[in-house]
């Protein structure tokens, strides 16, 4: 999965909504480019063609007023100029703007929070975070994924630049965004709304895989928390049940059904922690617990305030939730 992290740019799309603006971005800089060259070279001309000369005598030069022709081209072209602008853009949001999803999407309820996503997908029975799992677009694919974008605090922005635009998640109002890769890999998006102290740390991953990949991805998450009978896993699960963990985190087949955090059953499957604050393993897992606010300062998480041993046992417990 981790073979391809590409790094963002809005110029190698891997979408199609990606692909459309970057055909708009095209058109826009093309013709502010065409502007700017006429316009350098016009002051160039009128430098250099009427600047001083030595036989001037200091006389002032000829002063011309009006001039029907050059009135009437600094007229049309910028009402030429804006109408094809106007018409480009309205199509191109009318394009990638939808508020019903296609039929046969795959339909997604992205929520952010300070400072971590949730994914939810209800269709298919289950909740995770930080990392959003896409099939690859083919023949064989039913419809693109379209997500509904929520927030749970402040207002938050979802952008991955290689395959969507920029879309504000506001609180109290739903907004939709939809995404149809076109090239498997793993994207990098990022929170693209100041949102609070760790607004930089909001960080989030796209795996777009191929569908026969995802359908299996998608079975794993389906299901329920691995039950592993090791005595320090079973010492860890039932530190875990008796602290204040299970007030804010689920944990699938278990009485752990707190939804302030993350949901933790498949914890394991995730490649980092605190949304790209750290990578997922037993070191920064043990950092976590002990002091959230070491990694990631300004955390909603506390810190549970553990005995060495028991966070240790709390740590078998998680890298058991494959």
């Amino acid at each position: 999965m981790e073979s391809r992290i590409l790094t963002p740019s809005i110029f190698s799309p891997a979408s199609v909504p990606a692909e459309i603006i970057v055909e708009y971005t095209t058109l826009v800089l093309a013709i502010c480019a065409v502007i700017f060259v006429v316009v350098s070279s016009l002051i160039v001309y009128c430098v250099a063609r009427f600047r001083e000369r030595a036989d001037d005598n200091g006389r002032e030069p000829p002063q011309i007023y009006g001039g029907g022709r050059i009135e009437l081209a600094w007229t049309v072209a910028p009402v030429l100029i804006v109408a094809v602008l106007f018409v480009v853009t309205a199509r191109t949001i009318l394009t990638l703007q939808k508020d019903e999803p296609p039929p046969g999407s795959l339909q997604i309820t992205a929520t952010g929070h300070q400072w971590w996503w949730e994914f939810d997908y209800a269709d298919l029975g289950f909740v995770t975070a930080n990392e959003l799992h896409l099939p690859l677009m083919d023949d064989t694919s039913a419809g693109p994924a379209f997500l509904n974008l929520e927030s749970q605090d402040v207002i938050h922005s979802f952008w991955v630049p290689q395959l969507s635009g920029k879309m504000d998640l506001i609180p109290n109002r739903t907004n939709h965004l939809w995404i149809a890769p076109t090239e498997s890999g793993v994207y990098v998006g990022q929170c693209a709304e100041y949102c609070g102290t760790q607004h930089a740390n909001m960080l989030l991953r796209v795996v777009v895989e191929p569908r026969a990949d995802f359908e299996r991805w998608v079975r794993e998450q389906q299901r329920p928390a691995t039950n592993d009978s090791a005595v320090s896993v079973a010492v860890g699960r039932a530190v875990f049940e008796e602290t204040a963990c299970v007030s804010c985190h689920s944990v699938r087949g278990t009485p752990a059904n707190g939804t302030f955090g993350p949901d933790l059953t498949h914890l394991m499957s995730r490649t980092t922690l605190g949304a790209g604050v750290a990578t997922n393993d037993r070191a920064h897992l043990i950092e976590w617990i002990t002091s959230p606010d070491h990694l990631k300062p300004g955390a909603r998480m506390p810190a549970m305030q553990l005995e060495p041993a028991q966070i240790l046992a709390v740590v078998d417990y998680l890298e058991s939730l494959q």
